[in-house]
């Protein structure tokens, strides 16, 4: 690996200091149950302003991965949505979380021990977490098998995120103990102008089902696509359509507010479906 420039080495400095302060924040974006119409689970995904302007998570995660800090980072996502779970179980609105994980994390054997203890800590049931990697992350199939085998066992999920982008997906889904399979968003988003893109997702969502996983599709822009995905078996979906990521105060009243018109939208072609 290759050493931090003196400007990455300050802004991996800037990162710490930003996780022992408390300064970055967690925004949730809804999946929604295309049987149901109804919001069953969000993506907890990390956020970081800095002098008043965003670092993205393509390039403070990477960096936070190569300067050593990357497990403390997850630790605080971890504490701070399991938190957010049980303030919206006292509101009545229970959801699922899945948090994404980096592969670098993941080679720590004693991760899912830790991942159960603040479970139990913080008083929320283990199956409403999910753990997600990339399929890039799964490139190290031997290395990662126990500590996602560890994950199930303690009756945690695991995903496969941005499904089809990688070289070995096949190997990967026989070999790793996965609960769910994300379809990537280049896919999804052309299936209601493009018959190869419809084919593909729709073969994938097949491949899904006859594995025993659940199908995910991100990047779900217009009703259109909402409506095929529904059609086609797809289980959950999520994207700008559904809805950005929000603050997890808005959260709730968003639910609240909007679970007429899921199954309004996608209702009609679920039951064709099934």
């Amino acid at each position: 690996m290759m050493p931090l420039s003196p400007e990455e080495s300050e802004l991996a400095g800037a990162l710490e200091r930003a996780i022992d302060g408390n300064e970055l924040s967690l925004v949730y974006q809804p999946k929604l149950r295309l049987q149901t119409g109804r919001v069953e689970g969000v993506e907890a995904l990390a956020r970081w302003i800095r002098c008043g302007e965003a670092v993205g998570p393509a390039r403070f995660i990477p960096l936070a991965e190569r300067s050593g800090t990357i497990d403390k980072l997850t630790f605080w996502v971890l504490k701070t949505a399991l938190r957010q779970w049980v303030s919206w179980k006292e509101q009545g609105v229970p959801v699922g979380i899945a948090i994404n994980v980096s592969a670098v994390t993941l080679r720590n054997l004693d991760f899912p021990d830790l991942l159960l203890r603040l479970c139990h800590l913080e008083g929320v049931p283990p199956d409403q977490i999910t753990v997600e990697l990339t399929e890039g992350a799964t490139q190290h199939v031997i290395r990662l098998l126990d500590t996602l085998t560890r994950f199930r066992i303690k009756g945690m999920n695991v995903a496969l995120d941005d499904f089809g982008t990688g070289y070995s997906s096949l190997l990967q889904l026989r070999q790793l103990p996965f609960t769910e399979l994300k379809i990537d968003q280049q896919f999804v988003h052309d299936i209601a102008t493009s018959e190869e893109s419809r084919l593909i997702v729709r073969s994938v969502i097949d491949l899904a089902h006859a594995l025993g996983l659940t199908a995910v599709a991100e990047g779900v822009e217009d009703a259109e696509t909402l409506r095929l995905l529904a059609r086609f078996g797809c289980d959950q979906a999520q994207g700008f359509f559904v809805a950005r990521a929000m603050p997890p105060v808005d959260l709730v009243p968003w639910i609240l507010d909007t679970a007429g018109k899921w199954q309004e939208v996608c209702g009609g072609e679920a039951r064709l479906a099934s």
